[in-house]
């Protein structure tokens, strides 16, 4: 007769226990080492490692790649703060230019129109001046023939030849004021005939002096500035020998 271990182990189905059982993976044992789960660690470790510094490649890779774009967009707007600023200096530069030569073309427009203002001047004090000398060249001239006549005159006296050397005195003071400002006398007696500066008035016959010499001078002339205002009125020599060329 069993007893009621026996009929209890007897009941119990050796199938659902099999089943129940769970597969456990154990780690493969080299069979000439006994260290197999040290080894698995260590490549745990390996592993992790690699992935940490792959993580931290790719990390230092997207910051790269983002302080390049950075880079990039920083270089362009340089870029095109450089060519900006080039066209504004370019522009300042032509400007500049342009002014210079609006300064050049003013200050010639203004040296010409001083030359042009001094030159009208100057030549509006030598009409002024040739038109005060020619006022007084008639006075000049009834002083001198005053005095001439005066000279030729049978009368004598102190008081006579002081009135006129007064006369002559005053005739050579006024000549001398003029003179000074730029009139010279034209009195050619003796000289050469000049048709520029002189005006024949008459014809004397002199086989002893050169021809065409000025014998006598009826009234004087005058230059102003270089420039004849009057011409001196003269009689002039023919029939003498011909003057020599002279020399240069």
């Amino acid at each position: 007769m069993q007893s009621w271990e026996e009929k209890r182990n007897d009941n119990v189905d050796t199938t659902d226990e099999d089943a129940m059982k769970v597969p456990i993976d154990e780690p493969a044992v080299d069979p000439e080492s006994k260290t197999a789960p040290e080894l698995d660690e260590e490549a745990m470790v390996e592993a992790a490692i690699k992935a940490g510094e792959q993580a931290a490649e790719e990390e230092l890779a997207a910051q790269a790649d983002a302080e390049l774009q950075r880079a990039k967009a920083e270089r362009d707007e340089l870029y095109e703060r450089l060519e900006e600023a080039t066209g504004q200096v370019d522009a300042a530069k032509q400007a500049a230019k342009d002014a210079t030569d609006r300064l050049a073309r003013l200050q010639a427009d203004w040296e010409n129109f001083r030359r042009r203002t001094r030159q009208e001047r100057e030549v509006e004090r030598e009409r002024a001046a040739e038109k005060l000398v020619l006022g007084l060249l008639p006075v000049l001239d009834d002083m001198e023939r005053a005095v001439d006549h005066a000279r030729q005159s049978e009368e004598q006296g102190d008081q006579y030849y002081q009135f006129v050397d007064g006369v002559q005195q005053i005739h050579d003071k006024m000549v001398g004021i003029l003179e000074k400002d730029g009139v010279e006398v034209i009195d050619p007696a003796g000289e050469p005939f000049e048709p520029l500066s002189h005006q024949a008035v008459g014809r004397e016959e002199n086989t002893e002096a050169y021809d065409e010499t000025v014998a006598q001078v009826y009234q004087k002339g005058y230059r102003l500035g270089g420039k004849v205002i009057r011409s001196a009125m003269v009689t002039v020599t023919y029939g003498g020998p011909k003057r020599p060329a002279e020399e240069d």
